[in-house]
């Protein structure tokens, strides 16, 4: 019996040691990152002006500039990685990133995974189409070749639209989608409205069908379990919408004439 009772007792006292470890971990994310001397964000770089390389081969556009001034906000310089549609979550979770500010929708399976910020930008999504497939609505989509990032939610949204679409999966929807487009080898796409209008003025032989579909709200990713760092960057996009950078922001990227959706 006493046995016993030792035992309980040291495996209590070890289990109490990894919760306060954990706890330590959790509230000192912020100071783990200023300690580094730099934070990890993972962006998407795959289509103009959400993210994209210019011609010295460096990151910018919407999301870029969001991110960097949060790195500000921190206090730390930014490392910037290049992150998929389908990777950016899993990078989050396995630690490689620390934060993840690349077009993510907030939707509620994502939220059961990570925790989302207060949305900073709203987004809808297009289907651009070839001029010569005959497609006018979303459900002359079913039989067509439609190209879509793997694990979006233009992913989601096609399934539901139009289930007998023949899925092309791309991890990055520019270039590799866009290049599919290009040379004929889809019938169609659905992405971010931003980049497909833009795709669209630059190739006669493409077309966006009018409206926007699935309208979502667009946040800041972290891992889950860190209460202090979520509080920080809610605080952020706060400021950040509050104090006229976010319309600034929209105007550079998306033109001055163009007025940025409510948040």
């Amino acid at each position: 019996m006493h046995t016993l009772k030792r035992y309980a007792a040291t495996a209590a006292v070890a289990l109490a040691a990894v919760i306060a470890a954990q706890g330590s971990a959790v509230a000192g994310r912020i100071e783990e990152i200023k300690a580094r001397g730099y934070v990890r964000i993972g962006v998407s770089l795959g289509g103009e002006p959400v993210g994209f390389r210019n011609a010295k081969n460096e990151p910018v556009g919407y999301d870029v500039d969001v991110a960097t001034q949060l790195a500000a906000k921190l206090g730390v310089p930014v490392r910037f990685s290049d992150v998929s549609s389908d990777a950016r979550i899993s990078m989050l979770m396995s630690r490689q990133l620390d934060v993840v500010v690349a077009n993510v929708s907030i939707t509620p399976q994502r939220s059961r995974v990570v925790d989302f910020s207060a949305p900073y930008n709203q987004a809808g999504l297009r289907v651009i189409v070839q001029k010569s497939a005959g497609v006018k609505t979303v459900k002359d989509l079913n039989g067509k070749r439609v190209v879509v990032g793997r694990g979006t939610t233009a992913d989601a949204f096609l399934r539901q639209a139009a289930p007998q679409a023949i899925f092309i999966y791309t991890d990055t929807f520019a270039p590799d989608g866009v290049l599919m487009l290009q040379q004929k080898r889809a019938d169609a796409g659905v992405e971010d409205s931003s980049l497909l209008d833009y795709l669209a003025s630059k190739n006669p032989q493409l077309e966006t069908l009018p409206g926007l579909y699935a309208n979502s709200p667009i946040g800041i990713a972290i891992a889950k379990g860190d209460p202090a760092l979520l509080q920080f960057i809610n605080n952020f996009v706060a400021d950040y919408v509050k104090s006229g950078a976010y319309e600034a922001n929209y105007k550079k990227w998306w033109g001055p004439n163009n007025v940025p959706p409510k948040l």
